[in-house]
């Protein structure tokens, strides 16, 4: 069937630059429409491109945003690049702009057909112009998921997107301005391009070390800050996530929560190395971000001290001197009474909690005791308490 579909069914097979797109499931109904011509195949595609808020249009910039293509990765690296790529993208940016403003119409001229056939929407784009945009901001938004997306964890080995990522801001944090200005500053650094430090926030339980790394990242994401989570049982991949970054043109935390090891843990000679800045494992545009309730980060107990190794005492000091290797360590401890107090009464004034201020705070001190002790986690879980209580009263 030789007419206008068949002609854009060869020409999106035909994609060099922008190849990765034929692998989404909305695109490949797009190509089994323009090759097929059936009814059927026209109502999978509207099937799908409904999920996608029913615009062609919409759908296929989208995808070509966020496409991670050699172009797009030679632009990221600052390097040259072929005047045949950038007539390549210039010409298939023109096709999908082509692409996208296919109606129901066209396809049923086409077809030679009089039944019905699902509609869906279209909405004039320039693509060139709009790509062009989307390079000026490569080194703020990325590419890849990348772009789409701010925090990562680590699944089955890869990279994953953190769908529903915690939504902390620093503004949410009281006290410890000193300590959290400490890793803004670091950051900072980081996202100028000027060296900054791998960190340990380490001290009391419940103090905001977690939280203080998480609302960071989510300060400076608009300016190219991504955070990548690693688990304890992840470390030995520390390498490989290194690598995948390294020439990225965004800047990363990789987050590494409640950090500890055993004195025969395997992975501590892995982040060892990188924070030694190895030749294999170093990247300039990443820093990670450590917490641990341990200052010297490792589990030890009297049978390890009278263990059977001959330089019993060098591989203690190896294994202590860890946290050292972190160029810049930061100390929460937990709150004296007062600061206590003042966060309790803080967060229930925010929680809109009306209670006579020495009952709040008899409450919240009982409270303390009944837990391990006083802590800005424990100040927000008694108010929380509280709103709850009130919410069920």
């Amino acid at each position: 069937m030789n007419n206008r579909l068949s002609d854009l069914g060869v020409r999106l097979r035909s994609l060099g630059i922008f190849r990765n797109v034929l692998e989404l499931r909305t695109m490949q109904s797009i190509l089994r429409m323009l090759e097929e011509q059936t009814p059927d195949s026209v109502g999978e595609f509207a099937f799908n491109i409904y999920r996608h808020r029913a615009n062609i249009s919409d759908y296929i910039l989208k995808a070509v945003l966020e496409d991670e293509n050699p172009y797009l990765i030679k632009k990221a690296r600052r390097e040259a690049v072929p005047a045949v790529m950038d007539r390549s993208v210039q010409g298939e940016l023109s096709f999908f702009e082509e692409l996208s403003m296919l109606t129901t119409n066209d396809v049923r001229t086409c077809m030679g057909y009089n039944g019905y056939l699902p509609e869906w929407d279209i909405t004039p784009h320039d693509f060139k112009a709009i790509y062009h945009d989307r390079l000026d901001t490569l080194f703020t938004k990325g590419y890849g998921i990348y772009a789409k997306y701010d925090a990562f964890m680590l699944k089955n080995g890869a990279v994953t997107p953190v769908l529903t990522p915690d939504p902390q801001k620093l503004c949410d944090l009281l006290e410890y301005e000193v300590q959290r200005q400490k890793v803004i500053d670091n950051t900072r650094a980081l996202i100028r391009g000027l060296p900054a430090a791998n960190c340990l926030l380490y001290g009391d339980a419940g103090t905001g070390k977690s939280s203080t790394v998480k609302a960071v990242a989510n300060e400076f994401a608009s300016q190219g800050l991504r955070l990548i989570e690693l688990k304890r049982s992840d470390l030995h991949l520390l390498p490989d996530v290194m690598e995948e970054i390294a020439d990225n043109p965004l800047k990363f935390i990789i987050f590494i929560d409640d950090l500890s090891f055993s004195s025969d843990d395997a992975d501590f000679s892995t982040l060892k190395a990188v924070l030694e800045g190895s030749v294999s494992s170093r990247s300039a545009n990443a820093v990670i971000y450590a917490t641990s309730n341990r200052r010297h980060l490792v589990r030890e107990s009297f049978s390890d001290r009278r263990g059977d190794d001959i330089h019993a005492a060098d591989t203690r000091e190896e294994l202590s001197s860890l946290s050292e290797r972190f160029g810049l360590k930061v100390t929460f401890l937990k709150p004296d009474k007062d600061t206590y107090l003042h966060i309790v009464e803080h967060l229930a004034e925010s929680y809109g909690i009306d209670m006579p201020r020495e009952e709040l705070f008899a409450g919240a001190e009982s409270y303390a005791l009944r837990r391990t002790g006083r802590s800005g986690r424990a100040a927000r879980q008694y108010v929380e308490s509280l709103k709850s209580a009130k919410g069920q009263g």
